[in-house]
């Protein structure tokens, strides 16, 4: 790859002792392992079913089931999904910068689980996770500010036989209805500490490199980064097939990232 956006990355990268690197990732990092994206081309984009209504905590309100049977075929396909290449090329990448003596962190706004069945570790999941549910009552020990349950343990077969508000799964605490752990439209990245909103920009504070992967600069995270990273002069970077309309100083290396990520790495390792 000799995009001069490819070779302006490999050199900010390469460049003094100190450099840390923040990455961001979208829903485009996942499109090479099934998953659709949400305001993508792909056929299967999800921003083409609604989600503005429905990925809400209104929505939830109105109708719980509905809001589930959403989040249920969204949790399936990811846990079909397996990590791609560009995934693994992220888990080398970290690898290389701690050997070098640099700092190197993700976060993700996908709420599907492949960074971290690729092996990354230094990850934060701004958005939430579609294996964990938590209790919808404010204050319950099991929901916001720091609760959740682990998708595993919820029974869903009542819902399953026949989905409506009654069979939604209920908290083992309070009874009160589950919900997704994912980070709503309608909501706050400080609803709950796990989505890490200020280790986020504490990340993004110090690091002079920051690199956005298949994201459409269309949620909170990426403006919030962005901002960081242009008042501290880093320099920054948007892997992405689409990048035509980049214009804000962000420098476009125009590929996919499941092939700029692992020749990336190959030419730091080489």
């Amino acid at each position: 790859m000799t995009s001069s956006g490819f070779e302006a990355l490999l050199e900010a990268v390469r460049g003094p002792a100190s450099v840390n690197v923040l990455v961001i990732t979208g829903a485009g990092i996942s499109l090479a392992s099934g998953i659709p994206t949400f305001r993508g081309t792909d056929p299967g984009a999800v921003w083409s079913n609604e989600v503005m209504e429905k990925g809400t905590h209104a929505f939830f309100q109105r109708a719980p089931h509905e809001s589930w049977k959403m989040y249920l075929q969204r949790f399936e396909l990811a846990r079909a999904a397996k990590p791609n290449a560009a995934h693994r090329a992220l888990v080398a990448w970290e690898a290389w910068q701690e050997a070098q003596g640099r700092g190197f962190a993700v976060v993700t706004q996908n709420v599907d689980s492949l960074h971290e069945d690729a092996g990354s570790r230094q990850l934060v999941k701004v958005h939430g996770s579609l294996r964990l549910a938590r209790c919808s009552a404010q204050g319950c020990e099991l929901g916001a500010p720091r609760g959740t349950v682990p998708m595993a343990s919820v029974d869903f077969s009542a819902f399953h036989a026949s989905p409506s508000p009654e069979t939604v799964p209920r908290c083992p605490r309070c009874d009160s209805r589950l919900r997704p752990h994912v980070l709503w439209f309608d909501e706050n990245y400080t609803e709950h500490d796990t989505y890490e909103i200020e280790r986020t920009l504490i990340l993004a504070r110090q690091s002079r490199v920051i690199v956005f992967v298949g994201t459409s600069f269309s949620v909170g995270v990426t403006e919030l980064v962005y901002r960081r990273g242009r008042k501290l002069d880093a320099r920054m970077f948007s892997i992405d097939p689409s990048n035509a309309s980049l214009d804000r100083g962000i420098e476009p290396v125009t590929a996919r990232a499941e092939e700029a990520l692992p020749e990336l790495v190959r030419v730091l390792q080489s």
